[in-house]
């Protein structure tokens, strides 16, 4: 049986995701930033303003891409695809004010298209999600991302518009900043609400042929930020605006990641160990 049959393009362009409302606190907040590795260097004051609730507390950027998170729905049985097709393609953030340290959002998400990529070459499905202060009702994040679904394409779809990616530049790096992941990583990072087995069961992550649990696409994303943050940005969340890639090979946890960064907001990120692009097309807009 292949991957198309039984599948409804139609119903999961119309796929109802769940509308979320979430209450966080400072331990949330700080949480995240520990599952992303910011406290590794206990000296560095730097990282301590995200990590210790005893100073005035900055909330990392990325923290909107867990913020009315989901979950893995794309994995629910009546979505008709097969979660071990769904690979995370393209991951974009637009902040439109400072995350707040605490207080309580509604997170609504929706499916915005899917593109026939051709039989043999797979689909792409595109969701975004707005983050809205539950009292004010103000938009304080947009998040989007693409899937690319392994053997769904050729299913009669519009090939286009797929979205631009950013090209970075041909000259070398103006520097790369090195940040190490541990070994448990991807369990710290899981308690943030990303439950998807691929990141902790030997079994499901063979089955999907990895050697073992990789690390979260949206952790390494975090740890991207990190390095934006570190490189670029003097640790000051403030400045950033945007931030948007494409992963291109996953992580596993306790591997280094080495992001590149160009002055004009470009990177890329490899992981040295294995001498594999891990994240492309990287693009981060300041203020």
């Amino acid at each position: 049986m292949t991957a198309l049959a039984g599948f409804d393009p139609a119903r999961l362009l119309a796929y109802p995701i769940p509308e979320m409302e979430q209450s966080f606190t400072q331990k949330d907040t700080i949480l995240y930033a520990l599952s992303i590795g910011l406290g590794q260097d206990p000296l560095d004051e730097q990282q301590l303003r995200y990590v210790d609730h005893h100073r005035a507390l900055q909330v990392v950027p990325s923290y909107a891409v867990v913020l009315g998170f989901p979950g893995f729905w794309i994995g629910n049985p009546d979505t008709g695809v097969d979660p071990r097709s769904a690979l995370h393609g393209e991951q974009e953030i637009a902040l439109h004010g400072p995350l707040p340290v605490n207080g309580r959002i509604v997170g609504r998400t929706r499916i915005t298209s899917l593109i026939d990529k051709g039989a043999g070459r797979g689909a792409l499905l595109y969701s975004e999600r707005q983050i809205l202060d539950a009292e004010s009702g103000a938009l304080l994040a947009t998040t989007t991302m693409s899937h690319f679904l392994r053997g769904y394409g050729g299913f009669g779809g519009a090939d286009g518009p797929v979205r631009p990616v950013h090209a970075v530049p041909g000259a070398p790096p103006d520097l790369t900043i090195e940040l190490p992941t541990r070994s448990e990583q991807a369990l710290l990072y899981r308690l943030n609400g990303d439950d998807n087995p691929l990141h902790a069961d030997p079994k499901r992550a063979a089955e999907a042929g990895f050697a073992r649990p990789i690390l979260h696409g949206l952790c390494t994303f975090g740890v991207i930020c990190h390095a934006i943050l570190r490189g670029l940005l003097d640790y000051d969340a403030t400045r950033l605006k945007s931030m948007k890639l494409r992963f291109s090979a996953p992580v596993y946890p306790g591997e280094t990641i080495a992001v590149d960064l160009w002055r004009d907001g470009s990177f890329q990120a490899h992981v040295p160990e294995r001498g594999v692009l891990v994240a492309t097309n990287g693009l981060a807009t300041t203020g």
